[in-house]
Parts: C-alpha cells; structure tokens; sequence
C-alpha cells in the first residue's frame, strides 16, 4: 500500500529564530486534499555522560514551556549546518563542565514526527575530565551527579519525564553498552 503524501504548495507561517512553521497543502495517498502544519527544526544532540560505570550526569533546568524544572541529561540544539559529532562535545562541556575522552553514538530518535522535523542524536560519553562549564547565555542549568540505579528508579516512578532522557538511556541500555 502507498502511504506517501504530497505537497501541492507550502507557505511559511511563523519564521523564528528556533523554528519556522510551515503549512502545506497535500494529497494524502487515498487521493483526499488535505493540510499538514510543520515546524522544521536543526535538531539536537543528548549526552549520557558516565563519569564512572555507576554514576551519571544529570542536569537541572527550568522549562519555560512546562513551567517546571526538569531533571534530564545533558543536551543541546545544533546550529545550522552543525555536525551532531561536534555539537555534544560542546554541549557536554557548556552545560556541566565535563569534556569526555570516548564517545559513542546510541543513533538518533525522531521526537514528534507527526509535527515537527526535529531529530535528537544520542550519545554515550565516558573518561570524563572537568573543565569548567560555561552555560549559553541565559541559560541557567546546574549539573548534578546520580547513581544509575537512581535514575532508573525515578524514570520509573515518574519524577524524570524528559523523552530524550529516557530514550537515550533506553537505547544505551537495550544495545549492551556498558553504562
């Protein structure tokens, strides 16, 4: 069965400095005219930071969207044309200080297909060193080091809610690596 849709024209709705929506006018595969609203994204880069097989590095900020502070790992967006590979290492750096001497990439997760074009790569870090950290501009974040066990057990009774946090340690998780 063909489940493509196609674009009859695109108009830009909103062009910020994050996003820009889009609103498209389509046909979907059955033949029916529709609309689809997107907001095109550069993506982003999470970091599972171990400093050691037990003890990871979590970062508490407050999200203006949800009006709360979140507990999740360490991440960042990327600038146009940034390669992912470069922007957690200067993500793991801003936001807690750390640079790390092994990486491994957990691949990427898609975080809301059905709007939004933003892609997440996931990244294992270890043989971390500190530095110091430099948040960006405006950004107030604090890094805080948990146990694993800790952290499994709060995702589980719901205080750590982030998707990239849970995603990211899932995936790390299910493909074997030692964390």
């Amino acid at each position: 069965m063909n489940y493509e849709e196609k674009t009859l024209d695109s108009t830009v709705a909103y062009n910020g400095k994050v996003i820009t929506v889009i609103k498209d006018n389509i046909v979907t595969a059955n033949g029916h005219k529709s609309f689809r609203e997107v907001v095109l994204h550069n993506g982003g880069v999470v970091i599972a930071a171990m400093k050691d097989d037990d003890t990871i590095l979590l970062v508490k900020q407050y999200r203006y969207p949800l009006k709360q502070v979140n507990l999740e790992l360490p991440a960042g967006k990327l600038e146009q044309g940034e390669n992912p590979d470069d922007a957690c290492k200067r993500e793991l750096e801003e936001e807690t200080g750390y640079q790390a001497e092994v990486w491994k990439s957990l691949g990427f997760i898609n975080t809301t297909p059905g709007i939004c074009t933003e892609k997440l790569y996931l990244y294992l870090a270890k043989n971390l060193k500190f530095v110091g950290e430099h948040p960006d501009e405006g950004e107030v974040i604090k890094c805080f080091e948990y146990k694993l066990s800790d952290v499994f057990e709060m995702i589980n009774n719901g205080q750590i809610n982030d998707s990239k946090t849970i995603c990211a340690l899932s995936r790390a998780f299910c493909k074997g690596f030692s964390l």
